[in-house]
């Protein structure tokens, strides 16, 4: 089980797996102007298009992320004695926990990434997981890393979107998230999908991306740091908790429990964005700290001069390592979480 970032993605860089060597650089200039208000990005733009936008992104990152952070695209508060991949690795067995999945349940998981989160959840519970996304290359790796793995029999994986889920009524015995909704163009109706494919009485539970009740939208440093965070990441235009929570109860769930685990906590001393800000650094995490970052960036700068990389690679990392500090920023000013932490039932009627 690889969680730390894989050194062999680097020939996955180079080739541009997922978009081809051609359009890259044509593919993060289009992307930048979904977000740049001059030329029209607005926030209604961007969720009119989130199925480009969002497959875009991670057509660009995908190769990047797994190289430099591992197989699970989220982050997690640790305990001081704990590694970086322990720490991811129980963020997502306690999901597992929360969702009271055993073997025999099949749960459904949303914008299931390259499918690391799933496919920890399937070892811990046993339990069967179907990732879906509507990222092609994104499923691709996630049967390749599967097959690797030797958990085919419980973890699948199909093409689809969260809008309009390609499953019946009542069929799911749990669903969870683990960072991915932030990309919903519309949550109640997201939500409501969710809903209608549970089973009566089950749960669903998620790690959200939020802006925090200290976000003020009057002040300028607070509105830039949230436009680099959503630019950096594919996100049309992050929420605060409450809007959130409204959306799930309009959708019909029941709201059990809540937690942001992205505020400090005295159970856990290094905090979520300490991951980037390298203050705590090992050499597991050490690509992600900001010396990591440097030298990488140094690296892909190399490989695109020597024309081994794609045109428009650089600028892609540059985009990471730039939301990288604005992602440090906002936890350090608590202003953004990407940890907001629900539990919800469907209910039995």
């Amino acid at each position: 089980m690889a969680m730390e970032g894989d050194v062999k993605r680097v020939t996955a860089i180079t080739a541009s797996e997922a978009i081809g060597k051609d359009h890259v650089k044509t593919t993060i200039e289009s992307y930048k102007k979904l977000f740049d208000e001059d030329k029209g990005g607005t926030v209604e733009a961007r969720n009119a298009n989130y199925k480009g936008m969002v497959n875009s992104f991670y057509n660009m990152v995908t190769d990047i992320y797994e190289f430099g952070w591992g197989e699970s695209f989220h982050f997690a508060p640790r305990h001081k004695w704990e590694s970086f991949e322990a720490s991811i690795a129980r963020h997502e067995m306690y999901l597992a926990h929360k969702l009271e999945l055993k073997p025999g349940m099949i749960a459904l998981d949303l914008g299931c990434g390259v499918g690391g989160p799933g496919r920890t959840m399937a070892r811990f519970s046993r339990a069967k997981i179907l990732g879906l996304n509507n990222n092609e290359y994104q499923i691709k790796r996630c049967k390749e890393l599967t097959q690797k793995q030797g958990l085919s029999h419980l973890c699948s994986y199909i093409h689809g979107d969260w809008m309009n889920l390609p499953a019946e009524d009542n069929c799911f015995d749990a669903a969870f998230h683990v960072e991915a909704m932030e990309h919903s163009p519309d949550r109640v109706a997201s939500f409501k999908e969710v809903l209608r494919v549970l089973k009566p009485g089950a749960l669903f539970a998620g790690y959200d991306w939020v802006v925090t009740d200290k976000y003020d939208p009057k002040n300028p440093e607070h509105v830039r740091i949230k436009k680099e965070i959503e630019l950096g990441n594919g996100v049309a235009d992050l929420q605060r908790p409450k809007d959130v929570l409204d959306a799930l109860k309009e959708a019909g769930f029941e709201v059990l429990e809540t937690q942001d685990f992205g505020e400090f906590n005295a159970e856990y001393e290094i905090p979520w964005y300490d991951s980037l800000e390298g203050r705590y650094w090992s050499f597991a995490n050490f690509k992600h700290t900001p010396l990591g970052r440097y030298l990488t960036n140094k690296f892909v700068w190399l490989l695109e001069s020597a024309h081994l990389a794609p045109k428009g690679t650089l600028d892609v990392h540059n985009l990471l390592v730039r939301v990288a500090k604005e992602l440090v920023l906002g936890g350090q000013l608590g202003i953004f979480s990407p940890s907001y932490f629900y539990l919800c039932r469907k209910p039995e009627k």
